[in-house]
């Protein structure tokens, strides 16, 4: 239920940020940086667990370093690329060299990313508020947001903000955008990972592994379109993993079973197995190819998964979280600098727009993608004979990670923009 603003308003800010994981924090950090009052509402405290593979890919690394975070700094361990299981072979990638990214990945726990961007965004100026669970947006007497209502603490106090602007970066849940009738899209896929900590020897291994075989036979009808993934953390254990990238055609396989089957696979002293785990094993949804839109409406801006800005390619959101929660801000920055409420309007009109020219048609072809990793068959035929050309690995690993110089780049570059431009935006 949408809750009708009225007169007993209890704090106030110019921008209201709802959830502190990376699309909320940084939208927070890029807001408080042009002098705005920003207040970032998260419903937990910190450190808090968050599911995820935990790793970032140069993307991902970029788009911290443009926030200003030093990523050489103790608690980042970096990664060299990828170590690619397909069709019966076995591929080591590095991340490519080029001049607009970073050559490396990092991994680094949820626990402790998420809090160190949250205090980063507090360090630019941006108030940070825990414990506090937002129920309902608030619309004022023309329909728009107004600001959010909310319960603080143990004893869930009422309590409301009150703001000209609000983002939501809530996650998938998203409830202040259901609250505005904007739905994610049943016709885009939505993705289950499951993950769990092992102490594993193998957790300083430079290379991320990523495998499309999950059973001793290869790929599986079961197990696609998906992978599994073995990240070494650096402390001792391995975050390991399996994401069903499209679960719209479920065959009732049990996730469970595949990952563990899967882990079975290896030598018992690598240390992947149930018996070497350290935490449960937990999952998440992961929503893809901008399902849910339009990312603004009525002075509510969505951003990171609340957006569905998973990459479907590999199932990354962290690198597309942290991207969307600056263009939030800078339209949100923007439109309260405008000069009157058309203006205002206009600008923020032009936020969704701005998502489906910089990631619909990388999303696009990352949905052709998925139809093609459903077909087992051709996941196997495609692993088997691609792993063995380097340069064709190279190539897939800069589609997948959406990882080019564009039309500055080399010839490969060249290619993977004319395909990009020729792409209809998701």
């Amino acid at each position: 239920m949408v809750v009708m603003a009225d007169a007993t308003a209890e704090r106030r800010a110019d921008v209201v940020v709802v959830g502190a994981g990376p699309a909320g924090s940084s939208a927070a950090w890029h807001l408080a940086r042009t002098g705005l009052d920003v207040a970032l509402l998260e419903k937990a405290e910190f450190p808090r667990e968050k599911v995820c593979g935990d790793g970032l890919t140069p993307r991902g690394v970029k788009a911290l370093q443009d926030m200003g975070v030093d990523t050489t700094a103790p608690g980042w361990v970096r990664r060299r690329g990828l170590r690619v299981h397909g069709g019966g072979r076995v591929a080591e990638v590095d991340w490519p060299r080029l001049d607009s990214w970073p050559d490396h990945g990092l991994v680094r726990t949820r626990s402790e990313l998420d809090a160190l961007l949250a205090a980063h965004a507090q360090d630019a100026g941006a108030r940070l508020v825990t414990r506090t669970t937002v129920t309902e947006p608030l619309l004022d007497d023309d329909g728009r947001v107004a600001g959010v209502r909310a319960e603080a603490g143990d004893d869930r106090e009422p309590v409301t903000w009150r703001a000209p602007l609000v983002v939501s970066a809530e996650g998938l849940s998203g409830r202040l955008a259901k609250s505005l009738g904007l739905l994610r899209r049943t016709d885009r896929p939505l993705g289950v990972a499951l993950r769990r900590y092992v102490r594993s020897r193998r957790t300083d291994d430079q290379y991320l592994d990523i495998a499309f075989d999950l059973t001793a036979e290869g790929p599986s009808r079961e197990s696609m379109p998906g992978y599994g993934w073995i990240f070494g953390m650096g402390d001792g254990t391995a975050n390991v993993g399996y994401g069903l990238l499209d679960t719209r055609r479920g065959t009732g396989a049990d996730r469970r079973v595949i990952l563990r089957r899967w882990l079975d696979l290896f030598p018992a002293e690598d240390g992947l197995r149930e018996e070497d785990a350290v935490t449960p094993l937990r999952g998440a949804g992961l929503p893809m190819a901008l399902s849910r839109g339009p990312a603004y409406s009525r002075g509510l801006l969505l951003a990171g998964d609340t957006a569905g800005t998973v990459n479907p390619c590999n199932g990354e959101g962290i690198s597309y979280a942290l991207e969307s929660g600056r263009m939030a801000a800078e339209a949100a920055a923007a439109a309260l600098a405008a000069p009157d409420a058309a203006a205002r309007e206009a600008v923020l009109q032009r936020y969704p727009e701005r998502l489906r020219d910089e990631l619909g048609r990388h999303h696009r072809l990352g949905m052709g993608f998925l139809a093609l990793l459903a077909r087992p068959g051709v996941v196997r035929l495609a692993t088997a004979r691609g792993l063995r050309r380097p340069a064709l690995v190279d190539g897939a690993l800069r589609l997948m990670g959406n990882l080019t110089d564009g039309r500055d780049g080399d010839a490969v570059d060249r290619a993977l923009a004319v395909l990009l431009r020729l792409t209809p935006a998701a």
